[in-house]
């Protein structure tokens, strides 16, 4: 079987910190994959936030999420800390990728949990259609 392999940046300038909840948890008392991609979108909004942006309005214009890939690496538990620091890269006319990685606190040091990528596009919610990615949106997060 062909597993997804993703290639994380050598850099994060982002990161957050969360604690995994109780209803983060699955029927096999941890962490399952619709929660995990709930931890990375409450890392995107913050990542996005910390730039002054929400995701219906950055730099203008709308995201909307067209692809993602997740690798699961280490479960994950309630109480756990995890940190999961955000990229942006890839920019191209419609929009970029967004790439996570998720660490869990382990005795005194980050374990790698995880790692995803998500791809998103620029939308125009009113108008129904995508758009370019604004010069603003692409300087701002290649910078960061």
């Amino acid at each position: 079987m062909n597993r997804i392999k993703l290639n994380l940046p050598d850099q994060f300038s982002f990161a957050t910190t969360l604690r995994i909840r109780v209803t983060d948890l699955n029927y096999g008392g941890h962490v399952g994959n619709d929660s995990f991609l709930s931890l990375i979108h409450e890392a995107r909004q913050q990542y996005l936030l910390s730039f002054g942006y929400r995701e219906l309005s950055v730099g203008g214009v709308g995201l909307i999420m067209a692809d993602v890939a997740i690798e699961f690496k280490k479960e994950l538990n309630y109480g756990d800390e995890v940190r999961i620091s955000v990229k942006a890269t890839d920019f191209d006319k419609l929009g970029f990728d967004l790439f996570y990685k998720m660490e869990v606190m382990q005795d005194i040091e980050w374990i790698l949990a995880g790692k995803a990528k998500t791809g998103m596009m620029c939308y125009d919610y009113s108008a129904g259609k995508k758009v370019s990615v604004p010069d603003e949106v692409v300087s701002r997060l290649s910078a960061g």
